[in-house]
């Protein structure tokens, strides 16, 4: 049965994204409490219940609730109201200005992750003023913090107003966006993300006068060591169920790629010779696979040194980890040590600045079927696979405590010069108004079929 876009909403998706973007909630300070007060203030004159629960001043998370007969399982509809910082001498439009032209919807958060808290929110009101009868709860919640790590929004809700939030299935970002294969639209669903470890290396030395290195002992020059250590390691090969899956999916749409997938699956070892053999003809593709298969490690920030002259006998890095679902932040350390001990890089110093567990969904829900054959009613031919993010997202606090969650801001590419474009956090981010057309319409079948 196709399904049908609902271009009657067009207008209002569009006004509300503007005046959400117009609200200036960039992380630091965050300042979300107003874009939560918009928000409740836009969805009480249709008489929704909104809730703004503060973890500190001006540091607002909304909640609302539209109540099941509790046949069916609960769903959380999550999104975050900071955005990253926009350096508007950068930006052709003003960055917090919530233009709309050309088609677009333009700022701070139109896809990150402004866009989809519109549709979400838009998803609501349907279901409210269709009076669909639901069978099980559907919550809504756009919290603060996330772009600096959600201590301060979704897992404060879950330590202080759990019950308010928690549900069954979670439907968040980081999926949805579809990549084109062949010709045809592969749309994503995020079923796993990466883990998250940042730490600092400290290198110490002795000082001494720069006209006399030999007589120093340069930290500055040992810290290059465990830079380049670090960076000419390749990890061991992995293939999370979710990218055995994904690789499964788009093979299916290439069948050029079914060969060269399965060599790539039996024979992770050569991983590096078989992405760089599939880059010569697909190299978006090789470059979204190559970092889902192992550890990587990125140096981030470097400090070293305090005057022209002096050999310095301190030098610091940021070292940005991600690894993989199946692994841990605890051994993913232990082993980076290790391979600095045996490079023989000693007089080291090492500080964890903030560790998350990588976390992964099963796929084989009723959740994730509706969401495949909703997609393939509104694009007949289409394909749909699971994704693993390289980064991270409010799902891993759900995942801990038993949710199943899925990244799906369901999105058609756009394509610029054969490449899909991505402007999240970049200059010049927008949305085109026909996607939030798109991810609304798609959205609020999935959930109007998932529960009802």
């Amino acid at each position: 049965m196709q399904a049908r876009l609902l271009k009657e909403i067009e207008e209002e998706v569009t006004q509300l994204l503007s005046g959400l973007i117009r609200i200036d909630t960039t992380n630091p300070p965050g300042n979300e409490t107003q874009a939560a007060q918009y928000l409740s203030e836009y969805l009480s004159r249709e008489g929704l219940d909104c809730k703004i629960y503060e973890s500190e001043p001006n540091r607002g998370n909304i909640v609302t609730r539209l109540k099941g007969t509790g046949e069916k399982p609960s769903l959380l509809l999550l999104s975050h109201l900071d955005v990253v910082a926009a350096n508007a001498e950068e930006w052709s439009v003003n960055p917090f200005g919530g233009i709309v032209k050309d088609g677009y919807v333009w700022g701070r958060g139109a896809l990150d992750m402004k866009g989809m808290t519109a549709i979400e929110v838009m998803t609501l009101l349907l279901l409210k003023r269709n009076n669909v009868k639901l069978k099980g709860d559907v919550v809504l919640a756009a919290t603060a913090d996330e772009e600096q790590g959600g201590l301060a929004g979704a897992d404060f809700l879950l330590r202080n107003y759990r019950e308010k939030v928690v549900a069954d299935y979670v439907l968040n970002e980081g999926g949805g966006l579809a990549v084109p294969v062949r010709g045809r639209n592969v749309y994503t669903v995020q079923t796993a993300e990466k883990g998250l470890l940042w730490f600092k290396v400290k290198a110490k030395g002795i000082p001494g006068h720069g006209s006399l290195p030999h007589l120093a002992d340069n930290a500055i020059l040992r810290m290059n060591r465990v830079i380049e250590t670090l960076g000419n390691c390749r990890f061991e090969v992995l293939f999370p169920p979710t990218v055995r899956k994904f690789l499964s999916e788009v093979a299916v749409e290439d069948l050029n790629l079914q060969e060269l997938f399965s060599r790539l699956l039996a024979n992770p070892y050569l991983s590096d010779q078989l992405l760089c053999e599939l880059a010569a003809s697909a190299k978006p593709l090789a470059d979204e696979i190559w970092p889902r298969t192992r550890i990587t490690i990125t140096p981030t920030v470097i400090r070293g040194g305090m005057k022209e002259n002096v050999v310095p006998s301190e030098c610091e890095a940021v070292f940005d980890c991600r690894i993989l679902p199946g692994q841990n932040t605890a051994e993913a350390f232990g082993l980076i040590k290790n391979l600095l001990k045996e490079a023989g890089v000693g007089k080291l110093d090492f500080e964890v600045i903030q560790a998350n567990e990588p976390s992964e969904s099963p796929m084989e829900t009723p959740l994730y079927e509706v969401i495949t054959s909703v997609l393939k009613a509104f694009e007949h031919g289409c394909g749909v696979a699971p994704a693993l993010m390289t980064g991270g997202t409010d799902s891993r606090f759900f995942r801990r405590i038993g949710s199943v969650c899925y990244g799906f801001h369901p999105m058609r590419p756009e394509v610029l010069n054969g490449r899909v474009v991505r402007r999240e956090h970049g200059v010049d981010e927008r949305i085109s108004v026909e996607n939030l057309v798109f991810g609304a319409s798609v959205l609020y079948e999935v959930v109007k079929r998932f529960l009802s």
